[in-house]
């Protein structure tokens, strides 16, 4: 199971950290990655780490403002959000893919199996 948190409502220019914690399992070395749905608006990729070979992935949205990251022995995936924007508001969801992924499948949301509850990010202008 897949456990978001850190979510709430965050100032313009906000940097808040949200956190995904795997419970009765541990991530393996296949992609965990970030995902976010705004209001009316399809799931989106955001981010994704791989731990062999080691690499990560960003949308352009959010590149160079986000950076995801694992702490291994707490079993969790980290996305430290930084100069948040209100059109980042959106449930964020942590998905964990049961397998390996190539490049051109990462961003896809189908190749992911579990998914947490998401938590919602509200960014106030």
């Amino acid at each position: 199971q897949l456990v978001e948190s850190g979510g709430g409502l965050v100032q313009d220019g906000g940097s808040p950290r949200l956190s995904c914690a795997a419970t009765g399992r541990t991530f393996s070395r296949h992609p965990t990655g970030w995902f976010r749905q705004a209001p009316g608006k399809e799931r989106e990729f955001v981010a994704a780490i791989r731990w062999s070979p080691y690499s990560t992935y960003y949308a352009d949205s959010v590149k160079g403002r986000f950076t995801i990251s694992r702490d291994t022995p707490k079993n969790t995936v980290y996305l430290q959000m930084n100069s948040l924007k209100p059109e980042d508001t959106a449930v964020y969801y942590c998905a964990s893919a049961r397998g390996p992924l190539i490049i051109s499948e990462i961003r896809s949301r189908s190749n992911y199996d579990d998914w947490g509850q998401g938590t919602l990010v509200t960014v106030s202008s």
